[in-house]
């Protein structure tokens, strides 16, 4: 079951739980994400059920494949499974990924093999809500970077009192050079216009830590695979609630929160996205998730 956020052409936007091949329109009794993740503080599985039996007696439906389309004001389509709620990333969580930005670093990068073995993560501001790109959108790539990749991450989603109460895919777009050649310049390798997609829905689930699951990249550009890889969440090297309590140290998210766990897939250096490609991730009994590329 995922609660979901689609586009209606004259109905505009209306929430929904997904189930099967159908949605269902709770919009009436769930009119936001943030009302229903608030609603779940304390007690997250029997707001779950709540929403389920809500579902049930929905005033109307849809077949969930009629949303598959790139977003457009005259075609009905996925939005991303959030409105006013801040989305963070937590970074270096995969030895994949140490090594990686190590690699990339201009310095050599003693800075991630210090966070990496810290008892601090890195966590960073990733969006705001109302930026992020839904699934069949288009992610964006900066016009100023010559090295752009997508990391394919799995998102947990949380309430005010930083519960999990479901998770979904999530693409961390980012700029590997501008990164590379200085680590402060983070904020401009991650934030920018398109730099975060969610998938579809929020695959929901109270779970207390991270779900073993493998996670699949593949970027197509025109006929062709360019790049496809794995991994799977048992190589987080950090527990969800070891991020959370971080996370929620001297900060409060009274509308939720999302966060990305970290990536550890990573192209290989010689590789960078394109305008037009497109990339498809997969998360096993998560989501999925299908982004064009675009330069902004």
């Amino acid at each position: 079951m995922w609660f979901v956020r689609v586009f209606v052409p004259g109905g505009g936007t209306r929430t929904g739980v997904h189930r099967a091949d159908t949605v269902y329109d709770v919009s009436e009794q769930v009119p936001t994400i943030s009302a229903w993740l608030q609603s779940s503080v304390g007690d997250p599985q029997a707001a779950l059920d709540a929403l389920a039996s809500i579902a049930e007696s929905a005033p109307s439906t849809y077949p969930a494949a009629l949303f598959d389309n790139v977003p457009s004001p005259d075609a009905p389509h996925w939005l991303a499974p959030v409105d006013v709620q801040d989305v963070w990333a937590a970074g270096v969580t995969y030895e994949r990924s140490r090594l990686a930005r190590q690699e990339e670093a201009d310095d050599g990068g003693d800075v991630y093999l210090r966070v990496y073995r810290a008892t601090r993560p890195e966590l960073f501001f990733k969006a705001r809500g109302e930026w992020v790109v839904g699934h069949y959108g288009e992610v964006g790539i900066r016009s100023d970077a010559t090295w752009n990749v997508p990391e394919p991450e799995l998102a947990l989603v949380m309430n005010p009192a930083l519960e999990i109460v479901g998770m979904t895919a999530a693409n961390d777009m980012s700029s590997r050079d501008i990164e590379g050649e200085n680590p402060l310049y983070l904020p401009q390798a991650k934030i920018y216009t398109a730099a975060c997609a969610l998938g579809h829905g929020i695959r929901l689930q109270a779970v207390a830590d991270f779900p073993h699951v493998p996670i699949r990249l593949e970027i197509r550009r025109g006929d062709g695979v360019v790049f496809s890889g794995e991994t799977d969440t048992r190589n987080i090297q950090r527990s969800a609630r070891d991020l959370l309590t971080y996370l929620g140290r001297s900060l409060t998210f009274p509308q939720g929160v999302v966060l990305l766990t970290g990536t550890g897939i990573v192209p290989p250096h010689d590789f960078t996205l394109h305008a037009g490609d497109t990339v498809h991730i997969t998360i096993d009994g998560v989501d999925a998730l299908i982004n064009t590329v675009k330069v902004v």
